[in-house]
This record gives C-alpha cells, structure tokens and sequence, in this order.
C-alpha cells in the first residue's frame, strides 16, 4: 500500500495517516505496535507521558531489522512533556526520548500541551527548537495550541511549528484551528480522529457513506479527516481494526458526505475536560 505524503513547511514530509500508541504498553503494547507496522503504517505516535517510548523503540527497531525496511520510512514521533518547559529541561527531556526510543534522531518532537498557567511554553518552544540545531530533532511542532499560543512562540522564536496536533474528528471539528493552520502553513494531526468511546458511528451521515461505499463507519471517518486537510492518527489494538483503519485511500465521500460530516460538530464537542486554555499536564 502508498500512503500519500504531507509537505511540511520544514521541507521534510509525512505520511497521511498515523498510528497512535496510547494507552499501548509493555509486552501487549509492543506487539499491538510491531503489527501496526507490518500493517504498514509508517508514522508511531507516542509520548514521555504515554511511559511507552521504550515499548515504541523496540518495536520500530525490530521490524525495520527483519523487514529490512530503510530507517528513513518509518517516522517515529513523541511528545514533551509539562514538568520539562523550562529550557534546559527540555534539552535533557528530548535527549532522554532519544535515547529510550533507541534511534539516532527523533524525527518530530512536540509539545504535549502548552500548560499556559505555568507559563513556560515559548521556553519549552526554545528548547525544541535548539535540539532540532543539535540534531537530536528533524521536526518540531506542537500539540494542543491555540492559534493565540502560536502566535506567542513565533513571536518569541520566530520558528514556526510543522504540525500541530489537537483533537479533531466529526464533534469537534476545530474549523478555526484548522484555518490557522492553513495559513500558517502548519499540518494539522487529529487526535482521537475517531471519536473514541463517543464516535459517530451510528450517526445517518456516516452510515448513509458506510453502505454506498461498503466500508466501515470508522474507514468513513478517517476518509473524512483526510478529505478535509488533516492527519489523523488513529489507534487499535486490533490487527484487523489497524489494517481496515489504514485502508482508506481507495474510495472518495463526495462533497456533500463530507459537508454533513462535518455539521455533525457541536460548539464544544470535546471528549473530556480538555480546553488547552486550562488544561495542565506535567
């Protein structure tokens, strides 16, 4: 299978859709993301939070050893966390990924969250952006900004994030963010991309495309997202969930599938407590 490519504003790419890893860990969370990639999904999201690097390390370097598949296709992306905002906090906290995921360089590093009541993001946005100087980084972006927190750190940097990756799917479809990001010319990465415990998959638009393509509510979803400009980044346990969730580039939602998708957003249709806004992680 190809998967089409991202441009991103560094000048490097990035496959389409993803594979996230939470909560995947130990022995089961290893073999859950070792068949994600001989599914062939070729982007691993993870995070120092997640408490998964190592699980994902090990599970890349073992499949790019027996697959002999070039290093280069396969992007492993994590994510910093709050408690290590301040500037050299966040040079030992990239190293320290670095070294749990086993790989000579990172190849995107975000932010996890902006934390703005301690304050200390465009800080921790120095501190990427300097790893990605030592070359511990390929690319830099963040998770979880509003378009006022990356104003602020291109203000402060004058660096502007690759990616930015926010919750998004059909409740919640961040149609400011997303505008922000176009012109910026930031990617735009969905988290929970399928709704979680909440997906729509009941709902008549996604139903409605589901039996007229004979596909699942989910591979609707994820078209949807790739439809509408952003990467999702979808997870399962589940081999045969990870191969259907990945086999969504041979069909199309017309214009009008998507724009009834897309009316399915409620003002605030987040899963939880999450407005980065007051949201704190560490």
């Amino acid at each position: 299978m190809t998967i089409p490519t991202l441009q991103l504003n560094d000048g490097t790419s990035i496959p389409a859709i993803g594979f996230g890893t939470y909560p995947l860990r130990g022995d089961e969370g290893y073999r859950a993301i070792r068949s994600a990639l001989d599914a062939g999904y070729r982007v691993i999201d993870s995070a120092v939070n997640y408490h998964n690097e190592e699980e994902v390390g090990r599970a890349i370097n073992d499949f790019l050893k027996e697959s002999g598949t070039p290093r280069e296709e396969v992007i492993v992306q994590t994510k910093l966390p709050g408690r290590a905002h301040e500037f050299e906090k966040a040079l030992a906290s990239g190293e320290e990924s670095r070294q749990k995921l086993g790989v000579d360089q990172i190849d995107v590093l975000l932010i996890h969250w902006p934390n703005p009541i301690t304050n200390l993001y465009r800080e921790a946005w120095r501190g990427l952006v300097e790893l990605r100087e030592r070359g511990v980084v390929r690319t830099i972006g963040v998770s979880n900004f509003t378009p006022a927190h990356l104003a602020n750190i291109i203000e402060d940097s004058g660096v502007t994030p690759a990616l930015n990756q926010i919750e998004l799917h059909p409740w919640f479809i961040q149609e400011e963010a997303r505008a922000e990001h176009e012109r910026l010319g930031i990617v735009t990465q969905a988290w929970s991309p399928l709704g979680k415990a909440n997906a729509p998959f009941d709902q008549e638009p996604v139903v409605a495309a589901a039996e007229r393509l004979g596909v699942t509510p989910a591979q609707v979803v994820l078209r949807w997202h790739l439809q509408i400009g952003t990467m999702p980044v979808p997870k399962s346990a589940t081999p045969e969930r990870q191969a259907q969730n990945l086999d969504v580039f041979g069909f199309e939602l017309t214009d009008t599938e998507v724009a009834a998708i897309s009316a399915l957003t409620k003002p605030d249709g987040r899963l939880f407590e999450s407005d980065p806004d007051k949201h704190e992680e560490f």
